[in-house]
């Protein structure tokens, strides 16, 4: 109880600081794995870097903005939170499709740049969310788990962070 205590002290601009910079480290790692290891992220991965970003910017315009009020934190709480947990679903749909059995794995698709020159956007889009073939490859594991079930964990310790805010207050 003392430690709830103790962590209300900080201010919510901090924690949602702390949540863009965690943000920023997920994508730089995104980053070094895409260019100095060579795993070619699939559809959902981008899918799930999107996401990153998005619960990044969020926390970054709580950030700056600074709200006052704890209506306006709440907000910020909620959009933060809710996108964290819009990505923590597309890990979800990349686990499972990384543990479908062979037969049952969907096709892989077309690359990306392709798909946004000959497709419609939306087709793209539902294409990148539902995700293909090249999804259910596992490239990468720490500890027994793959990359999507890391990025869930993070996703659902930012959601966590983000909507504590609303009971952070004086």
């Amino acid at each position: 109880m003392e430690l709830i205590t103790k962590l209300k002290i900080i201010k919510p601009r901090f924690w949602f600081l702390l949540g863009s910079l965690g943000c920023l480290f997920l994508l730089g790692m995104g980053a070094y794995f895409q260019f100095n290891q060579g795993l070619e992220p699939c559809p959902l991965c981008i899918s799930q870097r999107i996401a990153i970003f998005l619960t990044g910017l969020v926390f970054m315009i709580a950030v700056v903005h600074n709200p006052k009020e704890q209506k306006g934190i709440n907000g910020y709480a909620i959009i933060g939170g809710l996108t964290a947990l819009g990505g923590g679903s597309i890990s979800t749909r990349h686990i499972w499709i990384q543990n479908l059995p062979p037969d049952k794995v969907p096709e892989c698709s077309p690359a990306l740049e392709y798909m946004l020159q000959n497709f419609p956007l939306l087709d793209t889009i539902k294409l990148m969310l539902s995700g293909t073939g090249d999804c259910a490859k596992v490239d990468w594991t720490m500890l027994g788990f793959s990359m999507p079930a890391w990025t869930l964990v993070a996703f659902l310790m930012l959601a966590a962070l983000s909507l504590l805010q609303i009971w952070n207050h004086d």
